[in-house]
């Protein structure tokens, strides 16, 4: 029974490094090693259109609308247009004149991957990266052109920075009479906020009543975000779509790419998103307002990409009678996944930040771990509480556990003893062995059930650590700058490993030869991935892994068990 309970343990943690092995490679934008998902994304080839045409199915707008206008390509446009920066306390913004479109997001609050004297750039168009967030309007089939986001507009002259004392700013983008419609663009952008209002007023400039409708759209290309490939990267890339009906809903763009998109086509409410580690962005519409929702993927022809993935929702908008006007609000949200900011947003936004499987403990610890940093000022020294309040919080289970081994170490000279005499008769062995057990109390299998309560949280708390963009460049303390960057000195997974061999060695050696020399490798083999890991989760690991030495030292010697050291034998 000794070596069954202890096979069991290894078992399961063996098969909880095979999760976090296996994540971690998703993580690292590869396939699942062990437990495949999705098809990774593809990309379509330049030859598939030569006119920026959709090369998946289109957006499938109301009836009686025309089709979505293809996407420009950076410089596709042959009439004169001109980009204009921007900037607030948090955002440093590019809108292109063309169709008064959003191309490039810097944060100034966020340092760049890799690059910590970088801004991080979000929305890009660039030669390397094509990432947008366009609206413009769908008029009748067959009828005239109306604004759309390839429509050269014109920016009214006003502030382009938000001045001290400033609360918004705003920009106004008019574009020239297209078919007898006009649309006027208003951004207001706040201080300190991350979402964008904009105001889209369509005014009928002609002599007969007009029914265009608004669409609002995100479009990026399929390239792997920066970092995506180190120790930082995202769990998800790829938009998403929020309704109250089937709430939300993630596409891979492989899916996109293969016309096997299944979300909800028509709503009232929800938005549409663009997702990647740590930072998203999303369309919203007012609550009522009925909308059609699509994806597809169209080729921009650029060297950014040959294929770039769109995400659209489009609203319509009542007659608009000769002389009259309507105006449709809208907000963009652009920032970082900050969970207390997402809630405040829109409902249901606070779901782009990707907690896996154990999201319902995911979402307490990590409201506990903001708590305990409110009150530290410091997140390296918020997940040190974090462990303390954890393993008080399971101290009796531990304890149980902890007296099953000590009892276990207290008998195992006996166990030794009895397994060398009876070597040669193994059936006589088991029977020995479980009469021990009876006569000495002992359960062999009591050290297992609090390991399998704990997992859960564990793994929940491996998924706030590494989701969380508070994390990013945040410092702990001395060589510790970015908890969310490996260790650059290996020093932190050092001491992991050197206290996950402390605690090994405090544990009864197995009587089995075999077992005991892989109680010592199966450590140092998993310890290599700690190498790897982002800072913070180390620290984690080694403040669980002390305290957890703390009360087997605590309980072994309550029992009368001195704590002695097993040192291998290779």
């Amino acid at each position: 029974m000794n070596d069954i309970r202890r096979t069991v343990l290894w078992v399961v943690f063996a098969f909880s490094m095979v999760l976090l092995w296996d994540q971690w490679q998703v993580y690292n934008g590869h396939k699942a090693t062990f437990l495949p998902s999705a098809t990774a994304p593809v990309k379509a080839s330049a030859s598939s259109s030569n006119s920026g045409v959709p090369v998946a199915q289109a957006p499938a707008p109301a009836a009686g609308v025309a089709s979505l206008p293809t996407v420009a390509a950076p410089g596709a446009s042959a009439v004169a247009k001109e980009q204009v920066q921007v900037s607030t306390d948090v955002f440093k913004l590019s809108f292109d004149t063309e169709g008064g479109s959003l191309v490039r997001s810097e944060f100034l609050k966020h340092a760049a991957e890799g690059h910590k004297g970088k801004n991080f750039v979000l929305l890009d168009e660039s030669k390397d990266h094509f990432y947008v967030a366009q609206t413009g309007l769908l008029g009748a089939p067959g009828g005239a052109a109306v604004p759309n986001h390839k429509t050269v507009m014109t920016l009214v002259p006003g502030e382009r920075s938000l001045k001290d004392g400033q609360n918004e700013l705003v920009l106004r983008f008019e574009s020239p009479d297209l078919g007898g419609v006009k649309l006027v663009k208003t951004y207001t952008l706040k201080r300190g906020a991350y979402d964008i209002g904009v105001k889209h007023e369509v005014f009928n400039t002609g002599s007969v009543a007009v029914s265009p409708q608004l669409y609002l759209q995100l479009v990026r290309d399929g390239s792997t975000p920066p970092g995506e490939n180190s120790y930082g990267s995202s769990t998800f890339t790829g938009p998403a779509v929020y309704t109250s009906a089937k709430k939300y809903q993630k596409v891979e763009f492989a899916d996109i790419k293969k016309n096997k998109v299944d979300v909800e086509k028509q709503s009232n409410d929800g938005y549409v998103a663009m997702v990647q580690h740590y930072f998203a962005s999303a369309w919203i519409l007012p609550e009522g307002v009925p909308r059609s929702i699509s994806l597809d993927a169209v080729d921009v022809g650029s060297t950014a990409a040959d294929c770039c993935y769109r995400v659209t929702v489009i609203a319509p908008l009542a007659s608009i009678a000769p002389g009259a006007s309507q105006t449709l609000d809208a907000r963009l949200f652009a920032g970082p996944q900050e969970e207390k900011m997402l809630d405040g947003v829109t409902p249901g936004l606070e779901l782009v930040k990707d907690y896996g499987m154990f999201k319902i403990l995911a979402k307490p610890l990590y409201w506990l771990l903001d708590q305990l940093n409110d009150i530290v000022h410091n997140w390296g020294w918020a997940i040190v509480a974090l462990v303390v309040l954890l393993k008080i919080a399971f101290y009796w289970l531990n304890a149980k556990a902890f007296s099953s081994m000590a009892k276990m170490k207290a008998i195992n000279p006996k166990i030794m003893e009895m397994r060398e005499r009876l070597k040669d008769n193994p059936q006589q062995m088991q029977q020995e062995m479980m009469r021990i057990y009876r006569e000495e109390k002992v359960n062999p299998m009591g050290g297992c059930l609090p390991i399998f309560i704990q997992m859960p949280v564990f793994i929940a708390l491996y998924w706030v650590l590494l989701s969380s963009v508070e994390m990013r460049n945040a410092p702990w303390a001395m060589w510790i700058h970015d908890l969310a960057s490996p260790d650059p000195y290996f020093i932190l997974p050092v001491v992991m490993t050197l206290t996950t061999l402390l605690q090994t060695s405090l544990n009864p050696a197995p009587p089995d030869p075999m077992q005991a020399k892989m109680m010592w490798f199966m450590p140092l083999i998993f310890s290599v991935m700690f190498f790897f890991f982002p800072s913070g989760l180390v620290l984690y690991y080694i403040a669980n892994n002390v305290l957890t030495i703390a009360q087997m030292w605590l309980i072994n010697t309550r029992m009368g068990v001195p704590p002695k050291f097993t040192l291998p034998k290779f």
